[in-house]
């Protein structure tokens, strides 16, 4: 998250470029805003998941065993391989859609170590029915 509300000035990155001659102003203050303006979108986007009793990662989570419509199921491993979160937070954040019934866990038969993830048909319902504000506020915010 980028906490930023208010820019630096024109003033103050120039002195800094004064210190620091590598400095590249214009590079500078397109991150700057890009950081700033993603927060936004973050924000607005992790309210409306809140809004829905998701965090952004159970967001996330749904999307990555969703996306592949040939799969029925994804195993842990994979999941945390596609979400950049430690594996224990993902553990954990799985145990808990689990429990919410968004998710089913299954050991896999040829390795009973590895851990199968299904959506629910309630899981796949909120997901979709997630989607289209989703890519409404992102349509709105990208219009900006």
């Amino acid at each position: 998250m980028f906490f930023l509300k208010e820019l630096p000035t024109n003033n103050m990155l120039e002195r800094y470029k004064g210190l620091f001659p590598s400095e590249n102003l214009t590079h500078t203050k397109e991150a700057l805003s890009m950081l700033r303006r993603a927060s936004l979108l973050m924000r607005d986007l992790e309210a409306y998941f809140a809004s829905h009793g998701l965090s952004q990662l159970k967001f996330l989570i749904l999307i990555v065993i969703h996306r592949e419509p040939e799969k029925i199921q994804i195993s842990l491993k994979e999941i945390t391989e596609r979400i950049d979160v430690s594996k224990p937070v993902i553990t954990r954040t799985i145990a808990s859609m689990d429990q919410d019934g968004l998710i089913e866990i299954q050991t896999a038969d040829k390795d009973k170590r590895q851990k199968l993830i299904a959506l629910t048909p309630s899981g796949e319902a909120k997901l979709l029915d997630l989607l289209p504000k989703y890519f409404n506020l992102i349509d709105n915010f990208m219009s900006q």
